[in-house]
């Protein structure tokens, strides 16, 4: 089964022969010979569904209890495997621990369960799915500890063909978190929601068809004792044909709203009023294309916003797809009126006027514009903000010639905002829909007094096809962050764990909140 050379029996040291060397060590669970079940699975792969161990759509899977017949080996392989040296491995999709490439590994039982799952097992998958799957190897460790998640993808990538986990889990049980979730699709071939949790077992296989609708992921690890153990890789094949990209429509942007000059008296911080504070403000955010300025509304306002969020009448919407974001969305209409007044203040036309004063953007045409404006070196203002600060979260100023055409043909400034609620298990991801352009981006953060960075939560600016970070913005109350990016900056939201459950109850709540917005010049 293996192709591994074994020994003949010696009385001297008492070694097996090779037939009974084989029988106790990776041979694939008599199970899978069965014409019957071969059959079985074979016609649940053509219907795109399975009722072999499962019964649910989207997509074709098999779980196959007990895999191996040699407990003996498993245990062995388990051992060796925990040997190797893992990875720490995170991101906006992903964190959890993982092995180099195993397909170079010399170790007896990691080396003979390749040669298994790549030989014997890929020619028998072959048949049974009737699927030319090619002898690629593609196979590592993955190890997921508390807090650890892999979040909704598809798998898909040129090659993949179908997708295996072999489970190396002490015993667990669904409070231990670290299911393997399968989710539905809709029209565009977007995921919904989960239709069906997988429970890790001990020397169990599941594979699944790397298709435009294989959405899933591992749910985030809640066990603090226990450690989640999978080889896992894909089969390379023929890849299915993908429908064309769906995009999203684009959310609508809307200019100021008409209010005065008081609504900022009675909400702003006097501090941020004054002119002499806000030309050092200007000044710094200038530097480093970013600031965060503390205790920014006044606390008796502060205090009835906080208060009414907590309000039973807001209707929160769940804002998906999935494989790109989760979070609670208010419907605007559903909140109290002081709520309200605060999204009307963000939104005011003497808010942008103290957003231009902040920032030094042109965000109202009063405002002079410092984009046509030359300085001493003969580049624009648009072209020099940034600076040279570390933290600065502009990746390339190579398009600002064309940015400051663009902007010149654009109609007065807009924004486009969201009030969101933030709990456990929420997040945003990277996504290639997204479209890139300049933008002032603005988080007013609510009821996450002492929050720590490891609960996630936070707001992590990136490089565009970089794993660079430029910068990041962490969940403060009372707080306003203000970050100015350019075309080549992505972002995303850091998920939310089980963590940060034990702060969120100590001030008797479960979620915190922010207000979202995006200013355009």
């Amino acid at each position: 089964v293996n192709g591994s050379k074994k020994r003949q029996n010696d009385p001297a040291t008492g070694k097996k022969n090779k037939k009974e060397k084989r029988g106790e060590l990776a041979v694939i669970n008599s199970d899978l010979r069965d014409e019957a079940v071969q059959k079985g699975m074979r016609d649940a792969w053509q219907r795109k569904e399975s009722n072999i161990h499962l019964d649910c759509e989207p997509f074709p899977h098999c779980q196959i209890t007990r895999f191996l017949q040699s407990e003996s080996f498993v245990e062995s392989l388990q051992a060796e495997l925990l040997q190797l040296n893992f990875n720490s491995k995170s991101n906006d999709l992903y964190k959890f621990q993982q092995s180099d490439d195993l397909g170079e590994r010399k170790e007896d039982h990691i080396s003979q369960i390749r040669s298994v799952i790549f030989g014997e097992f890929r020619v028998w998958l072959s048949e049974v799915l009737q699927v030319d799957l090619e002898a690629t190897v593609d196979i590592s460790c993955a190890k997921y500890e508390h807090t650890d998640v892999l979040l909704c993808h598809d798998d898909e990538l040129e090659g993949r063909r179908v997708a295996f986990i072999l489970y190396l889990v002490p015993p667990w049980e669904v409070k231990d978190g670290g299911t393997l979730d399968l989710f539905s699709t809709d029209e565009h071939c977007q995921p919904v929601s989960v239709v069906k949790s997988l429970l890790p077992c001990w020397n169990s296989l599941v594979f699944f068809e790397v298709s435009p609708v294989s959405f899933h992921q591992v749910a985030e690890v809640l066990s603090e004792e226990k450690c989640r153990l999978s080889l896992s890789g894909w089969f390379h094949g023929p890849s299915l044909p993908r429908p064309s990209r769906y995009i999203e429509p684009p959310v609508p942007r809307h200019t100021h709203i008409p209010r005065d000059e008081s609504l900022l008296f009675e909400w702003v911080n006097e501090m941020y009023l004054d002119p002499r504070y806000q030309a050092r403000v200007q000044q710094e955010f200038e530097e480093s294309s970013e600031i965060c300025l503390a205790t920014f509304l006044q606390e008796e306002k502060l205090r009835q916003v906080r208060s009414a969020l907590q309000s039973s009448e807001i209707q929160w919407e769940s804002k998906g797809p999935p494989n790109k974001r989760y979070y609670g969305c208010a419907d605007m209409q559903s909140v109290p009126s002081c709520v309200q007044e605060c999204w009307e203040l963000l939104s005011s036309e003497s808010f942008f006027i103290l957003l231009s004063n902040l920032t030094g953007l042109r965000l109202h045409y009063l405002c002079g514009d410092e984009d046509e404006s030359e300085n001493e070196d003969g580049k624009s203002e648009t072209e020099n903000r940034g600076g040279a600060g570390n933290t600065q979260a502009s990746a390339s100023n190579t398009d600002a010639d064309t940015s400051t055409t663009e902007k010149k043909d654009k109609g007065p400034p807009t924004c486009v905002g969201e009030l969101r609620r933030w709990m456990h298990g929420d997040y945003t991801l990277l996504h290639d829909s997204v479209k890139r352009e300049y933008a002032l981006d603005l988080q007013l953060h609510m009821g996450c007094a002492g929050w720590k960075s490891e609960f996630g939560g936070f707001t992590s600016y990136i490089a565009h096809d970089e794993d660079e970070e430029l910068l990041t913005v962490y969940p403060e109350d009372n707080s306003l962050a203000l970050v100015y990016r350019d075309k080549d900056t992505l972002k995303f939201i850091k998920h939310i764990n089980n963590s940060s459950s034990s702060q969120l109850s100590s001030q008797n709540t479960a979620a915190f909140y922010d207000f979202s917005f995006n200013y355009y010049e």
